[in-house]
């Protein structure tokens, strides 16, 4: 049986990679990436964040900190389903929800290298291994958040407390 902590250091790991793999593909294959696809970023490193504190903190305050990796997943999630049936068949995602929350942040400024959006939802619209981009990232979504669920259910014998 693997431990709370492994999962949620793994979780963490998935984030960051994610961000990793994305950042891969903009400046070594072209990829270039629109807002819904950074702000996508910002959910998995918000992810990794809330999964780091899991690990670091007991009890209470972990369940706390798993839940909000299960809620950030569900807002990842949904961001990749609105790029894939709305934002893609866009000429313009200009001033969307995923725009003004980046720009709200100031990332696209602090770090433009990994938060900048330099393509338009259409013409981000591109495949990874023949499925649409944002396909991967929904699965990695929808991943962690079935292992950060599952830290949360009960289950005679293992606690998340360990």
């Amino acid at each position: 049986m693997i431990a709370p902590r492994t999962w949620l250091a793994g979780i963490a790991a998935l984030g960051l990679a994610a961000v990793g793999a994305a950042v891969f593909t903009q400046y070594q294959m072209g990829m270039q990436p629109c807002p819904w696809c950074v702000l996508q970023r910002v959910i998995f490193i918000a992810i990794s964040i809330a999964a780091l504190l899991g690990l670091l903190l007991p009890g209470l305050a972990r369940r706390i900190a798993v839940t909000g990796v299960v809620l950030l997943t569900g807002c990842g999630a949904a961001a990749a389903l609105w790029q894939h049936f709305v934002a893609a068949t866009s000429a313009s995602c200009n001033l969307t929800l995923a725009d003004r929350i980046v720009g709200g942040m100031k990332l696209d400024e602090q770090w433009p290298e990994v938060f900048m959006a330099t393509a338009s939802c259409a013409d981000a619209k591109v495949n990874l291994l023949g499925l649409p981009y944002e396909a991967w990232s929904l699965a990695l979504f929808v991943l962690i958040g079935v292992v950060a669920l599952r830290l949360l259910l009960p289950n005679p014998g293992r606690r998340l407390q360990h």
